[in-house]
């Protein structure tokens, strides 16, 4: 175990760099902070650079649990609950938080094999809504999420918390070019669907058991037009009320619910 009381430390530092995306991206670092998060991180056997604590973990339910599992952890750092506060973008900081190592995977990571279904992410931007759709893909056994330009960074801490672990075991594969990943899994005989209020197609009679691939469109333009054209169908959920769309986490996750009652048959 180490004890840090200095925030010009250089590990201080390079937690302070990993609020920034560039901070993240250089390094391939980022943050997971509170109890559960932690855990989970250690339960996946995640690649751990650091882990930090504050005395404050131990009034924190759980707290002295997760401590016994890590106090053995040769990359240990105590500090200050002080300290802390000035590390943490938390309301309320739970008194620790892990420096996790990531890998980038592209779509040639991709298995197309055994009918997969899969995400591509386009422009959505608000980190709550980013968090939702990786925690409900990881809940409902999704194969993958494209995330492509313009999306909010994955490794946002807001959006590595509202995941609540699921970050961890979701597939996530980034791909700049939209149009260029869409159009090379069509030359593989992967089906596209786009959700469009315009769509002629319901969900329910779609059919999610073949390769596939649902574009998830922005928080407020939907799906970019460009996109459209390169979808096999576009689709949409039906809506007996008077509300005129739903939102991105929405509307992904009925349509995973969907395929995934779907392949369980």
């Amino acid at each position: 175990m180490m004890d840090i009381t200095s925030p010009s430390n250089p590990i201080i530092k390079e937690i302070k760099s990993l609020y920034r995306k560039k901070g993240r991206w250089t390094k391939h670092l980022f943050l997971a902070e509170g109890i559960k998060v932690v855990e989970e991180c250690i339960d996946n056997n995640c690649p751990i650079a650091h882990i930090v604590y504050s005395d404050e973990l131990f009034n924190m339910g759980g707290g002295q649990a997760l401590f016994d599992k890590i106090k053995s952890y040769d990359r240990l750092v105590r500090i200050p609950h002080k300290l802390y506060r000035e590390i943490s973008d938390m309301e309320s900081p739970q008194g620790v938080l892990a420096v996790i190592g990531f890998e980038v995977s592209t779509i040639e990571d991709l298995d197309i094999q055994n009918s997969p279904f899969f995400l591509l992410l386009d422009e959505v931007q608000d980190p709550g809504n980013m968090g939702t759709i990786i925690r409900t893909a990881d809940a409902f056994g999704i194969d993958g999420i494209i995330v492509t330009e313009g999306c909010v960074d994955i490794y946002n801490p807001k959006v590595v918390r509202s995941t609540m672990g699921s970050i961890l075991r979701t597939p996530i594969f980034h791909e700049p070019e939209r149009m260029g990943v869409i159009e090379k899994l069509k030359r593989e005989g992967v089906k596209i669907y786009s959700t469009s209020l315009e769509g002629s197609q319901y969900i329910q009679d779609t059919n999610f058991k073949e390769s596939c691939v649902l574009i998830i469109g922005n928080e407020s333009k939907g799906v970019s037009k460009s996109l459209y054209s390169l979808a096999d169908n576009l689709i949409k959920i039906p809506m007996l009320g008077k509300a005129e769309s739903l939102n991105a986490a929405v509307a992904s996750s009925i349509i995973m619910y969907e395929a995934m009652r779907q392949r369980i048959q």
